[in-house]
């Protein structure tokens, strides 16, 4: 049978429809997720005329997060694709004639390095490697591509292995292992290997490998002027595995791989880069001390290592992302303060200047301090600009004027109502610690209304949140959850004596306090339905909130997120184990079994009534999964409510695919909807 509609008819459901669904359109949902764009790694061309940088946007097909390459004028015209489509394409680099991009993609299989000329659009392969290149970076001189790759080692032996009948199927070999670090989460247990500097020619052929040993040269590169060594950094004591806070500047020279060490003292001398005229370098210090927080200071030294200099003393704030003026005179540095990332500028006499500001908005899932900057041969800075109401555009500072390039969400989220963030201070009732924090209220938000809280906890424990984007804190608010969240003690930002309030205390009844009291001045703030009051967070957070539920049975229902919930275990078998020892704790946990068991959440265990949801990837090495297996079967034995989320194949990082973040946020929410009263 056939129906013929009428124009009229026809247009009449259109209306219908679009008054039915005008509030739906209008909420954040789970399928916006795969909408957010955002930008990073400014690079500034060499006139100041443009930017080129990496555009990052979700593909609801393939559920990962796609990289092209975009070019943007600074006047804000000609936001264009420069390599687009479903490859993924990144680290662009300009020529020091500024003609060309080298970049790394994928396109052909593998992970391979890329030149483009820019007035033409032609592109050529540059590489056929076998190893996948990082940190590329060009000489002076503009004949050589530098990168780093991790080369494998052979495996270790013991037994001889029987041989086998030629056609037999035997079970694979047993796999052998003596490093110390042995495992990483996101690549498992890791063949053996190490991180080496190699040199490509620009204009194609063989890459060369210039650094040898059983150690890892990584991190960034630096060429000298005249285009003949490389500064890297590196720890090359004997005993390397074991040391977590040592590293020292390292020369090499690219024609024969000699070696020169230009700084030999405790503690980690790191992000080496040359002047432009190569007669100094600048460099972050950090001390050695046996502490969860040790501030890294901007230094300036002569290119032999002499005459060093500290050009930060008082900034009580971690220096990093070097980058030197082309007056040889002043130095440029990120730092974040308050829960704001800045860019500085000093002079050799330490006389500094904030240059750009807000730096973020990288960070899409919770709203973590993040974003970068670069700085032009022409002087522009360049960086990544979030707010609380978008993730990172393309922005440009000159004379301390801010303007943003680039618009990449406004096609859908001006036509979204969004949670709006407000900061909050208050202090802890511990100890009368100042505590920074903020809350996102719900869209129509009425402050005469009652609402449902989450306390959300970051992780780190030393990281740091900020007043910036969060598409998992946005899902909150669109089902009309105000969200709550602050930087504890220990967090980032705030200088060393706030960062070492929580040393050798996490988690502990400190940190609980931090976060307690913010939910008590919530609630002092009118609005908040004391009856629907609710926690969570990841990593860090989850053993916060783990932590937490032992000590107070306030909230409705918990969400632990990749905790630790024993010390005693975790301590011993995760990938951050060596560091984590050595800085976190006064020792052993053979040698100080109360302390550890008393920082673990298992210890509380036994006073839980709060109905918990337990969250971990089955790949984590971070935080693994027998950390909540143990929690949880301990609350089933104690007639708890709880329940265990096991994400498939995933690392530590479980919302780092799309519908993982939207899975994550949508279990926790069904959790909580369960136990509102």
């Amino acid at each position: 049978m056939k129906f013929i509609i009428s124009t009229l008819a026809v247009a009449g459901l259109i209306a219908t429809a679009s008054a039915q669904t005008t509030d739906t359109d209008r909420k954040f949902t789970a399928l916006d997720v795969f909408n957010l764009e955002y930008a990073t790694d400014p690079q500034p061309s060499h006139d100041g005329s443009e930017i080129v940088y990496v555009r990052r946007s979700n593909d609801i097909m393939t559920d990962r997060t796609r990289s092209n390459l975009w070019s943007v004028k600074t006047d804000g015209s000609e936001n264009r694709p420069l390599l687009s489509g479903r490859d993924n394409y990144s680290s662009p680099r300009w020529s020091p004639d500024g003609k060309k991009l080298a970049y790394l993609s994928s396109a052909e299989g593998s992970n391979q390095i890329y030149l483009r000329w820019h007035d033409s659009g032609q592109t050529a392969l540059l590489s056929n490697l076998t190893v996948s290149p990082s940190n590329i970076t060009w000489s002076p001189d503009g004949k050589w591509i530098a990168f780093t790759a991790r080369v494998a080692v052979k495996n270790p032996t013991l037994a001889k292995p029987v041989p086998k009948p030629k056609g037999a199927k035997w079970a694979d070999p047993m796999v052998i292992i003596d490093a110390a670090r042995y495992q990483r989460d996101g690549s498992g247990i890791m063949t053996p290997g190490y991180t080496q500097i190699f040199v490509l020619p620009s204009d194609g052929g063989t890459p060369r490998q210039i650094t040898k040993g059983n150690f890892d040269s990584g991190g960034s590169l630096s060429w000298s002027a005249d285009s003949s060594h490389i500064l890297f950094s590196s720890n090359r004591h004997e005993n390397w595995e074991m040391e977590s806070s040592e590293s020292d500047i390292f020369a090499v020279d690219i024609n024969d791989g000699s070696l020169r060490q230009i700084t030999n003292e405790p503690g980690s001398e790191r992000n080496a880069t040359y002047s432009p005229d190569g007669s100094k370098i600048a460099f972050t210090k950090q001390s050695n001390a046996k502490v969860m927080f040790k501030n890294t200071y901007l230094y300036v030294m002569n290119a032999d290592g002499s005459d060093e200099k500290n050009l930060t003393p008082d900034l009580d704030r971690p220096a990093s992302s070097i980058k030197w003026d082309q007056d040889n005179q002043h130095i440029y540095f990120q730092f974040d303060d308050h829960a704001v990332r800045a860019v500085g500028k000093t002079n050799f006499d330490g006389d500094m200047e904030i240059v750009a500001l807000n730096l973020g908005g990288t960070s899409l899932g919770r709203p973590y301090l993040s974003g970068g900057y670069n700085v032009g041969k022409s002087g522009l800075i360049a960086y990544t600009y979030g707010t609380d109401q978008r993730p990172a555009n393309i922005a440009i500072s000159a004379d301390n004027n801010r303007r943003v390039l680039t618009a990449l969400n406004e096609d859908f989220l001006s036509h979204k109502d969004l949670g709006e963030v407000h900061e909050i201070n208050y202090t802890s009732s511990i100890d009368g610690t100042p505590i920074q924090g903020w809350y996102l209220t719900p869209p129509n938000f009425d402050p005469n209304k009652k609402y449902p809280l989450i306390l959300e906890i970051h992780g780190g424990p030393s990281a740091a949140y900020g007043p910036g984007f969060s598409a998992e804190f946005q899902r909150f608010a669109a089902e009309g959850y105000v969200v709550f969240y602050d930087n504890h003690r220990g967090s980032a930002s705030y200088g060393e004596k706030f960062s070492m309030l929580l040393h050798n205390k996490y988690s502990s009844e400190y940190d609980f306090a931090d976060h307690n009291s913010g939910v008590d001045a919530m609630i002092d703030l009118g609005f908040i339905d004391e009856d629907n009051l609710f926690i969570t967070g990841g990593s860090a957070g989850g053993i916060a909130a783990a932590y937490a539920i032992g000590l107070t049975d306030r909230f409705n229902a918990s969400g632990v997120i990749k905790p630790i919930t024993n010390w005693l275990s975790k301590s011993l078998y995760a990938d951050s184990s060596t560091g984590q020892l050595r800085n976190q704790f006064p020792g052993y946990p053979w040698d100080h079994v109360d302390h550890f068991w008393k920082r673990s959440p298992m210890s509380l265990v036994g006073n839980v009534k709060t109905p918990t949801l337990l969250m971990t990837g089955e790949e984590d090495r971070r935080t693994p999964i027998p950390e909540i297996e143990q929690y949880y079967q301990a609350l089933k034995l104690l007639g708890v409510d709880t329940i265990m989320v096991r994400v498939p194949g995933s690392p530590h990082g479980i919302a780092g695919r799309p519908s993982r973040l939207n899975a994550k946020v949508d279990n926790i929410m069904a959790w909580f909807e369960r136990y509102k009263k």
